[in-house]
């Protein structure tokens, strides 16, 4: 008998009125587990199965489910009767405002948004009004939300995406019908650590952007090698295209203000979302304050539109000021804290699966890791599924649930670690991997 019968029941229900019975369908897994309630780094379903949750929601939760003093910052909010008001600014969204700017010094202004996809769209848009022009460069692999412009070359079966291409760009391979051709032809994706690549773009067209996540967590962990990300920067100067980096997975979950702090490489703009406010909906968009005030130019050929009901909504405002009220306290004694505990996973992971013998390396950034099946981290999403065991991926995954444990139900989805985790929650955690690794042998 299924241990889900409650959640296949219920998604029966919810698909006679929402298709495919999931109001987003990145979160429609097989099996449909239905979930309830979740408290710190546990989730419950509706069948009363217990799991370690490190899924996160895709990564927002980096203080756990329902911490508690962003719980008691947004009730507060909400006794204050701090309405959505429509009109003119608010005290909250301009005290968020300077914390995001004080994370990262190299944000001079800021604009809140309610989720990641909105924050690229107008990224790409801030760079199209301001170089007048209109192709964009992504690199393969990577995921900036479901608009036109970047709705393409994610997880490309290899047998579309066709063999390694250096130095050049990739066909446009939509992950979404409804695209223009026209638009395709606007958009160039290249390999991701593939320097050459974009050089060659911009020898080939007017570029107004690049947007890439400075580590690829949509196909788990992937890392820039070194100069990189240095290069890009170096490129966006020298053929005056604005680098844009989405860091609405990697922002405020490896340090204050993101990754970006941490590689020490400043973009122009920057997009963060998910762990920003511990799991209400915001985005961000920030950047250089001569691409920021394109939103109020006086030149209205030049000036941006910027609209949004729910824009600095009282509550998100208040779970993001209380977000990184918590990260930044004691000095950011959390990431020290997340990185003790990533580092036992890794640790743990790769001592388990090289007992029981298994090809694999453990990829981490200080609270995301992602095992690959494969004898090196990969660097490129060609690397990763030309070498990657996805069947064994999902093997494992499947099997964890049977432990107690979640993963993401799709092969090299990000795995993350919260503040709400503890050192047995680790432990057991590694110790369900080994009991799930005997199973695969036998």
């Amino acid at each position: 008998m299924s241990r889900f019968t409650k959640s296949e029941a219920l998604l029966r229900e919810n698909a006679r009125y929402i298709p495919g019975g999931v109001v987003s369908t990145n979160r429609a897994v097989d099996p449909p587990i239905v979930f309830t309630r979740a408290r710190g780094a546990e989730m419950w379903d509706v069948d009363g199965n217990r799991f370690l949750d490190y899924h996160a929601a895709f990564g927002p939760y980096i203080l756990g489910h329902g911490d508690a003093a962003v719980n008691a910052a947004v009730l507060q909010a909400i006794a204050e009767d701090r309405s959505l008001f429509g009109s003119g600014s608010t005290e909250l969204e301009g005290e968020l405002a300077r914390r995001i700017c004080a994370a990262a010094p190299f944000v001079e202004r800021v604009q809140l948004l309610n989720t990641g996809s909105e924050a690229t769209y107008q990224a790409i848009r801030l760079a199209r009004a301001y170089t007048g022009r209109d192709h964009i460069i992504k690199p393969q692999g990577g995921y900036h939300g479901w608009h036109n412009d970047v709705s393409c070359n994610l997880m490309t079966p290899l047998d579309q995406l066709g063999p390694r291409r250096p130095g050049e760009e990739y066909p446009f391979l939509p992950i979404s019908a409804g695209i223009p051709e026209a638009h395709q032809g606007l958009v160039h994706p290249v390999g991701f650590n593939d320097l050459e690549a974009v050089e060659a773009v911009c020898r080939k067209y007017p570029v107004a952007a690049l947007i890439t996540e400075p580590i690829l967590q949509n196909i788990g962990v992937v890392k820039p090698q070194a100069g990189y990300l240095e290069g890009l920067r170096a490129l966006a100067d020298k053929y005056g295209f604005v680098l844009i980096f989405d860091e609405v997975k990697t922002g405020f979950r490896h340090a204050l203000g993101g990754y970006s702090t941490v590689c020490g490489v400043t973009p122009d703009l920057v997009t963060y979302g998910k762990a920003v406010a511990n799991g209400y909906p915001l985005g961000v968009i920030g950047g250089r304050k001569d691409l920021m005030d394109l939103f109020i130019s006086p030149d209205a050929s030049k000036r941006v539109l910027l609209a949004g009901t729910y824009n600095g909504h009282p509550v998100t405002a208040a779970a993001g000021i209380a977000t990184i009220d918590r990260l930044s306290a004691n000095d950011g004694q959390v990431y020290r804290d997340l990185e003790v505990l990533g580092a036992r996973m890794q640790s743990g992971l790769e001592r388990v699966l090289q007992d029981a013998g298994v090809e694999s390396v453990v990829v981490r950034q200080s609270s995301a890791f992602c095992i690959y099946f494969m004898d090196h981290a990969p660097v490129d999403w060609h690397d990763l599924i030309e070498n990657h065991d996805a069947k064994l991926d999902s093997h494992l995954r499947r099997e964890l649930l049977d432990q107690g444990v979640y993963f993401f139900q799709l092969p090299v989805k990000q795995c993350s670690i919260s503040a709400a985790h503890t050192e047995a929650h680790i432990d057991e955690t590694i110790g369900a991997v080994a009991k799930c690794l005997a199973s695969v042998h036998a």
